[in-house]
């Protein structure tokens, strides 16, 4: 559903573009620090990615990092303000929790919006920076990007996604545990061999125009059957076969009433390319 009041989509942690037709491009554009993902960057991502949910004129996000490398992932000097203070045990632990909570919800948001979001990955994706892909509908690279999911060398456990939503995305639990365990760098080679990325490019130019190339072919689809078809992913994936079934019946029992159904079947019969309305 659109919004009737005007979109504000300046930030200070992130650039948002328009470089084609209902596709937003949002960058991270922090390059002096390596776009590092300090308390600003986590609340602007939440503030963005809802106010993308409901912007008419986006159908699609392509999600980028400005400078060297797509990102360090958190910024450690900024989150150690989170451990300081004389709050006892208990009190900032519940402190602690409910600042977890919330930039977990940085990128869950970007499930929720039900707009497809295509990372586009190049240099170094580290930590935090796995966390946010993981949540991504299509994830590509360039042939000199690399990965780490580098919590354990810090002494953490990830908490932002990648420990729940990567199993869900590769087949191979004993390469998984590996990275985790040892926290080493992977390049986009094993990235693709092991299914977390789809494509590699050898530039950042060319990863880019193909991002673009995919996201505006997907904005030419029914946006109706597009957020339709990533909600019952999104269902399918935490739930088994059969709810899978009987939710997707839910969605379709409205959508086959859509103005959007015809317009294609018309489309299709007469070997053109269908407009649809926006949402």
């Amino acid at each position: 559903m659109s919004s009737d009041s005007p979109l504000n989509y300046n930030y200070e942690t992130l650039a948002v573009t328009q470089p084609k037709d209902y596709v937003k491009q949002v960058e991270m554009n922090r390059p002096e620090k390596r776009n590092a993902m300090n308390q600003t960057f986590y609340r602007e991502m939440r503030e963005c990615f809802r106010q993308l949910a409901v912007d008419g004129d986006c159908r699609v996000v392509v999600l980028t990092g400005a400078g060297k490398m797509f990102t360090a992932g958190l910024d450690l000097m900024d989150t150690m303000g989170l451990f300081s203070g004389d709050l006892e045990v208990g009190r900032k632990a519940m402190a602690l929790k409910q600042k977890v909570s919330e930039m977990q919800e940085s990128y869950t948001v970007m499930e929720k919006s039900l707009k497809p979001v295509i990372a586009a990955v190049h240099g170094g994706c580290i930590g935090g920076g796995l966390d946010m892909i993981t949540a991504c509908d299509i994830r590509l690279c360039t042939q000199d990007a690399w990965f780490q999911i580098k919590e354990v060398e810090l002494g953490l456990a990830a908490d932002l996604g990648t420990l729940q939503r990567f199993p869900k995305i590769i087949g191979n639990d004993s390469w998984l545990r590996e990275i985790v365990y040892t926290a080493r760098k992977f390049s986009s080679d094993e990235a693709r061999e092991r299914g977390l990325v789809s494509g590699i490019f050898e530039t950042r130019e060319a990863m880019l125009e193909g991002a673009m190339e995919i996201a505006s072919l997907i904005a030419s689809r029914s946006p109706i059957a597009v957020q339709t078809s990533k909600a019952s992913l999104l269902f399918s994936r935490d739930h088994g076969v059969p709810d899978g079934l009987n939710d997707v019946t839910t969605w379709n029992a409205s959508m086959l009433q859509s103005e959007d159904l015809m317009k294609a079947i018309s489309a299709a019969m007469q070997k053109s390319e269908p407009t649809f309305s926006k949402l």
